[in-house]
Formats: C-alpha cells, sequence, structure tokens
C-alpha cells in the first residue's frame, strides 16, 4: 500500500470520523442513523403501533432510542428471505450515577461514575472529556426524552503523579471507584448544579428533568496518520466502523427477492441480555412483524429463516506490532489488509463452514480479501452478538470484523482502507439473494 492507495479513502474514512464525534452515545448513534434513513426515504415505525407495509417499502424501528433496525422490502419477496448485517451501537465508557456530585476536602468537586463494560483502564486519564446521553423530561400530559451532549472539555480524570506512586510504571491496576473519578470543578458546586447544566444545555428548568442515562465521551479529535495516511485513530471504533460501514453498503444494495436488514443493538458490551440487546426479542420481533405484515403464514416465516443469513459485524483484534506473540501465528489478521472472520471452536462465534464459504463467495464477487482469525488455543477471547442474536430467531451466520488496535480504549486505530472494504462487501451481500433449495444445496443469485 502506498500514500495514492490510501488518499482517496480519506474522505471516507473522515466521513466515519465526524459521524463518530457526533454519536458519542447509542442515543446519539441511533438517532444518526434514524436522519441517515429517513434521507433515503426510510418511513419511522413504532412498536406500540400497527405496521402497514407493502413490497418495496423501506422502514426502520427503534427500542430505547438506543438500538435500532432497518428493513427493506424486496418488490417481489414471494420465496422470500432476510438478509442481515448486525452490528452494535455501545463502546466501553463511564456512565454516571444518579447522585453524582462528590465534595473534595471542600475544594474540588468530581463525579461518582461506575464502569461500562470492559475497558482499558489506563488511557482515559488526563484526555478531555464531557458528558452526553439523554434526559426524561416532564412536558404538559406526559414525558418526553432529549439528547444530551455538552459539546465542550469539562471534565478529566488526572493521574497520581510518579513522584506519589513510584510503582506507576511498574504495572498498576486501578480502583474504578477511588482513582478514576472525573474531576469537574475547582470549586464546590452546590446540589444540583451538574443536573442545571444539563438542563441549560437542553432548554428546560433542571426541576422538569426526572431521570437521566449520562456517560463520559472522549474529546480528542480524530486523526489520520501514518507514512502514507493509512491509519484512523478515534474513539469508539468498536463498533461503529462496522455500523457505519454495513450501513452504506445496506443502502446502496438492493435485493428484490427478499428483505434486507439492518441491526445495530445496544449492550453488546454488557453482555446483550437487555431489551433493546442482541440476546433480547428486538430482532425476532421485527422479523416475524415483516412476515404478517406480507400477510405471510408462521410456516412461510419459518422456511424464510431457513434461508436467511446474517453478518454479526464487530471489530477483531489486528497483529499488535510489540506483542505478536499475543495471536495465533497463522490466524491472525492485519490493518489495511482485509476483512476479518471469526472462528472458535467452543462457538463464541457463528462461523462455521458453510458460512464461512457463503461469506467468501459475496467478497470474491466484491473484489474484496479476506483474513481469518482465531485465538490462541492457551488464551480466552472474547464473544460478540451473533450467537446472542441467534438464539432468539435461527439461521446461518458468519461472525466478521475489521482489524484494530487498542479495542475498549477511548482512543482506538483502524485501518483507512478497511471501511471500503467492508462497504462493499455488505453492498454485494444485500445485492446476493440467498436461498436453500435443498439441505446443503445453497443458490446465490446476485442482481
Amino acid at each position: 500500500m502506498d500514500k495514492k492507495e490510501t488518499v482517496k479513502y480519506r474522505e471516507e474514512a473522515m466521513e466515519l470520523a465526524a459521524f463518530i464525534k457526533e454519536s458519542p452515545t447509542p442515543f446519539h448513534v441511533t438517532a444518526n442513523i434514524g436522519v441517515i434513513l429517513e434521507k433515503e426515504g426510510f418511513m419511522p415505525l413504532q412498536e406500540s403501533r400497527k405496521w402497514e407495509m407493502k413490497a418495496g417499502g423501506k422502514y426502520y424501528v427503534t427500542r430505547n432510542h438506543s438500538s435500532i433496525i432497518a428493513f427493506e422490502i424486496g418488490e417481489d419477496p414471494a420465496d422470500y428471505n432476510f438478509q442481515i448485517a448486525a452490528s452494535h451501537s455501545d463502546s466501553p465508557t463511564f456512565k454516571v450515577k444518579e447522585n453524582a456530585q462528590m465534595e473534595v476536602r471542600g475544594h474540588y468537586t468530581k463525579l461518582n461514575t461506575e464502569g461500562y463494560g470492559g475497558m482499558l483502564c489506563g488511557p482515559w486519564f488526563d484526555r478531555p472529556l464531557s458528558l452526553a446521553g439523554r434526559a426524561v423530561v416532564k412536558e404538559e400530559g406526559g414525558l418526553k426524552e432529549c439528547l444530551v451532549k455538552i459539546d465542550r472539555d469539562l471534565l478529566m480524570i488526572p493521574s497520581l503523579a510518579i513522584h506519589m506512586n513510584r510503582q506507576a510504571n511498574e504495572g498498576q491496576s486501578f480502583n474504578k471507584q477511588t482513582d478514576m473519578l472525573p474531576l469537574i470543578a475547582g470549586r464546590v458546586l452546590e446540589e444540583g448544579e451538574v443536573k442545571a447544566e444539563i438542563a441549560g444545555e437542553i432548554g428546560v428548568k433542571p426541576d422538569e428533568i426526572l431521570g437521566m442515562d449520562l456517560f463520559l465521551y472522549n474529546r480528542m479529535e480524530p486523526s489520520i496518520w501514518g507514512m502514507d495516511e493509512e491509519f484512523l485513530s478515534c474513539p469508539q471504533l468498536d463498533d461503529l466502523q462496522c455500523a457505519y460501514a454495513s450501513l452504506k453498503g445496506f443502502l446502496a444494495g438492493k435485493n428484490p427477492k427478499g428483505v434486507n436488514v439492518f441491526a445495530c443493538f445496544d449492550n453488546e458490551e454488557v453482555g446483550s441480555g437487555t431489551k433493546q440487546g442482541a440476546a433480547s426479542t428486538f430482532l425476532a420481533d421485527v422479523l416475524k412483524r415483516i412476515n404478517s405484515g406480507l400477510g405471510k403464514t408462521d410456516e412461510d416465516f419459518c422456511r424464510a429463516a431457513a434461508s436467511s443469513f446474517m453478518i454479526s459485524c464487530d471489530n477483531a483484534h489486528a497483529v499488535h506490532p510489540n506483542y505478536t506473540q499475543k495471536t495465533d501465528e497463522g490466524n491472525c489478521a492485519y490493518i489495511n489488509e482485509g476483512i476479518v472472520v471469526k472462528s472458535h471452536a467452543g462457538q463464541k462465534y457463528t462461523s462455521d463452514g458453510v458460512s464461512i464459504a457463503i461469506f467468501k463467495a459475496i467478497c470474491e464477487k466484491a473484489g474484496v480479501p479476506l483474513q481469518y482469525f482465531a485465538n490462541r488455543s492457551d488464551m480466552a477471547g472474547g464473544s460478540t452478538l451473533g450467537n446472542l442474536a441467534m438464539a432468539q430467531v435461527s439461521m446461518k451466520a458468519v461472525d466478521i470484523g475489521l482489524p484494530q488496535l487498542a479495542m475498549h480504549s477511548p482512543f482506538e486505530t483502524s485501518g483507512v482502507l478497511d471501511i471500503e472494504y467492508l462497504k462493499r462487501a455488505a453492498e454485494c451481500f444485500f445485492r446476493t439473494h440467498i436461498h436453500e433449495d435443498a439441505d446443503g444445496a445453497i443458490r446465490m443469485e446476485t442482481e
């Protein structure tokens, strides 16, 4: 790879970085995806109301305003299936507790927070941070939700000087309750002053706010760097890089014989076991309502599911230049060298011989290179959302991702070129009608 090759993809990488910058929490991710979908002609639906759908229609629905599923029904869905790309909207961070203001010796105020997800703690120190999330506000006759994003440097978690911790560079653990509470003021704030700051941001009175879900977010600007400008570093690449690239492919791909589905779930980083997580009924509920909305029977739904396919998109570990021994020698991935197919003998990933073959055929059509990842046999790895979603509605599935460094840091690193690879593969996937004609006989027709 040289600079000429990466520069042409710089604009796309900066589009991703801009999307991430405007999406500091799953609530913002979902809202911003909704804006993109509506510009493309997708109509919003509500789970609590009756759905009216038709062949050729484009729709989306949210749950908890932090998970979103969009779908496009083909013009001729007589013998249809579902083709799904799923990702997640959340990233490891700190959640602000209900009674958050903490006085420090009459001189400072810090916020009481708790960790969300399996984060790398060290990189959170000494970075400009702020608050974002949602507030639930009283209005005449009920309540409404308001997005919150304080767009200025507001907090920081200061490190302890090495003079006070001579072992700081010899390995250190961090206690999230005592070591990692963010400083917000060089004075003692009055009771409710942080809440008043939030109220001012959204234009309401403090006593009108009845509930909040607030999180810390990293304010550092995204960076494209490297000798050939081949690296992109910014917050939340896991998993907004996959979410954004698969969304672009979803919008570009058309399949007149099936139902294309884009799903982005919240709470993957804490196990997905929520009403809006991949392990919930959200996906199954939506697919069943599509089936009934098309006038299909339960038998039709089972037939459609049997021919359906999910790509579970969640970023993968790249080989670390300083820790090459941490990855399997032959089944490992490098930045800007293609999409990563993830496998695990213990079924932490959904990939198997059939689903890998299907995805490999799609990538060959798209001209996209593949890499393969498996954990070292003597090291435990992570899991993702594919198998959790499959527990609610069973279909063939493959786990893939884009290679990155510093996963679960507040400032992660990935490749400029890999965004294009996933977008192209997703577009080809959504243009390819996958149908199981018989056990072991799969037909793939690209529009």
